[in-house]
């Protein structure tokens, strides 16, 4: 299958701290891809130097062929991003927001209304979707942004710790829509420092720490390898 993202010696400096320090992976078409590792290790600034918020200092990040410093406006119609801190508008409805958004992926009022309706669906809030997101907890304003990315079939998801300080009910349905998008062609790319998640959601890791890939394989490999009972083992192991 073809790649969906080629990062080769990428390295990203803020100034003279060097964040990145030659990052290189490979993402297949339709995987998902987990870039896991503690705070710092240089997850959230990969992701944003993939999709284009973020310049490259050096090296090249290519997403489906398509150069993210020459081909940006390619890349960006490729691609959805959720960012860990995303808001929503809160003075809006749930509805009122996907539609909202909708009108920028749309070129005519069916176009915007057939995004907005799957956003709806896709959300899955019933008859809260109504209301005002200043009234949502953090679980139902996670799965309307999580909405808001994929109501839009991108090729690539690019999700920064979709599960962040959610509980074991709303993580595990934001798992279960990860899971359904890739199965219909969808690639994710996420980040997250929880290893034991990434673990049973991942089809393959990165392993990276202070702006390093440190390890990269499937879970049951790196676990086989390391002679361990599940990934943060292994990168205790790797870490050392």
């Amino acid at each position: 299958m073809d790649k969906a993202i080629e990062v080769s010696n990428l390295i990203k400096d803020y100034g003279t701290l060097r964040a990145i320090k030659g990052l290189s992976f490979q993402v297949e078409g339709g995987e998902i891809f987990g870039l896991i590792g503690p705070n710092g290790a240089g997850k959230t600034t990969a992701l944003r130097v993939i999709s284009t918020l973020l310049q490259v200092t050096s090296g090249s990040v290519k997403i489906f062929g398509y150069d993210v410093t020459r081909q940006a406006d390619k890349v960006r119609e490729c691609i959805s991003y959720l960012p860990e801190e995303a808001g929503a508008y809160k003075n809006l409805s749930g509805k009122d927001y996907l539609e909202f958004m909708a009108g920028f992926y749309s070129e005519n009022s069916q176009e915007k209304k057939n995004i907005a309706e799957k956003g709806v669906k896709i959300a899955s809030l019933d008859e809260r979707i109504k209301d005002k997101v200043s009234t949502y907890s953090k679980g139902m304003t996670r799965r309307l942004l999580l909405a808001r990315a994929l109501m839009v079939n991108p090729r690539l998801a690019i999700l920064d710790e979709p599960t962040s300080g959610l509980d074991v009910i709303n993580s595990h349905e934001i798992r279960r829509l990860i899971k359904s998008f890739a199965k219909n062609g969808t690639t994710v790319l996420l980040s997250s420092h929880n290893m034991l998640e990434v673990e049973f959601l991942c089809d393959r890791i990165s392993l990276i720490d202070k702006g390093l890939v440190l390890e990269t394989g499937s879970p049951k490999e790196l676990k086989d390898k390391y002679q361990a009972q599940n990934i943060e083992e292994v990168f205790m192991e790797v870490v050392k």
